[in-house]
């Protein structure tokens, strides 16, 4: 009998207990025989049994036992050094969606993932198909802060699924003048790993779903070239950024009884010039605005400064300060040829709003 034959018959037989209620049987038979395998170095017959014996558990509602089995395949391609490709990628996805909703381990196996990715894949944050796909379902199963994380370090498809779960997350809380805390929930951590491109796009989709479901918001269409100087009048309007007969040019919505969403627009612009005298300027006009979030988005607001306009942190002598914003700019750019490793990218200092009632 050929070995995929044997697989054939032992996943066979153990539907069967697991159909029968048997599940208890069927899944330490199944680390049995997948021990066995592994013991043999006969990776191809080890992910196989695992990944189609989960995949059973988890199909009959058996989240704990099929998760044991998902993060013992996670050993065995760490073991076989298995790379992220297409097949390995979807095995792993395949079963990520099966855990309903709440099931415990599924966060760990997403970590567990995310991290084989890291280490035997081209990116030192993880593969950003994963964490899409994991982001993705995070936000289905309302778990906003774990969906955050994975969404900004995932694929150019994820910006448009962040700024979705921040619009939803706002129209929650029913207050709209928290409407730029949870735009900037997305907006900083993408500036912060270097996408401008999806901080960008997070602003405008967060603004227009906003101007289309409220429809009495007073807003103002602004587009400009180029910006090169800031009004600094102190009146309530924002300052105006000055334009420039030269393309592109940029669009901007000013909405007078949000400053601080205009604020998180004109930054945008501002990061797309890199010129540090506007973003001092914006701050200071700001400035008032801004001490009223008791410094939530200070550190932020110091990484752009010096990621985007060379403005230097003062050193506080915080080993850990220092190490923290290390990561902060490590981006998740593919490694060098033949590196191994890398710098893990963690959150922003963005407000966090209240835990939505969503369950």
């Amino acid at each position: 009998m050929s070995k995929y034959a044997k697989i054939q018959k032992t996943i066979a037989r153990q539907q069967a207990k697991i159909e029968e209620g048997q599940f208890y049987e069927a899944h330490q038979q199944l680390r049995v025989l997948a021990a066995r395998y592994i013991k043999a170095q006969d990776w191809n017959a080890a992910v196989d049994l695992l990944s189609r014996g989960a995949g059973l558990l988890l199909d009959a509602g058996q989240g704990a036992s099929g998760g044991d089995l998902c993060i013992y395949l996670m050993e065995v391609y760490g073991k076989a050094e298995i790379k992220p490709d297409g097949g390995s990628r979807d095995r792993l996805l395949g079963l990520v969606r099966k855990m309903k909703r709440g099931e415990p381990m599924k966060r760990r196996f997403v970590g567990e993932m995310i991290g084989w990715s890291s280490k035997f894949g081209d990116f030192p944050a993880g593969d950003p198909e994963l964490h899409h796909v994991a982001g993705t379902i995070f936000a289905d199963d309302h778990e906003p802060y774990d969906a955050e994380h994975h969404l900004t370090l995932g694929t150019r498809d994820s910006s448009s699924v962040l700024a979705n779960l921040e619009y939803s997350w706002y129209v929650l809380t029913g207050e709209p003048h928290t409407a730029p805390l949870f735009a900037a929930r997305a907006i900083f951590p993408y500036l912060l790993v270097g996408n401008v491109r999806a901080a960008n796009q997070c602003y405008l989709l967060f603004a227009s779903q906003l101007s289309s479901s409220n429809p009495g918001l007073a807003v103002q269409e602004v587009n400009s070239g180029p910006i090169t100087t800031f009004s600094t009048d102190k009146s309530t309007s924002p300052p105006q950024p000055s334009t420039s007969s030269k393309p592109p040019n940029l669009e901007f919505r000013v909405h007078a009884s949000l400053p601080l969403l205009n604020f998180l627009g004109l930054l945008l612009l501002a990061v797309q010039r890199g010129a540090p005298e506007l973003f001092r300027t914006l701050k200071t006009h700001y400035k008032e605005q801004l001490k009223e979030l008791d410094g939530t988005w200070d550190e932020a607001l110091a990484q752009v400064g010096e990621m985007y306009f060379g403005i230097r942190i003062p050193s506080q002598n915080n080993p850990l300060m220092d190490m923290m914003g290390s990561f902060l700019m490590g981006g998740n750019v593919p490694k060098k040829q033949g590196q191994q490793g890398g710098r893990r990218i963690e959150g922003t200092s963005s407000p966090a709003p209240p835990s939505p009632a969503i369950d």
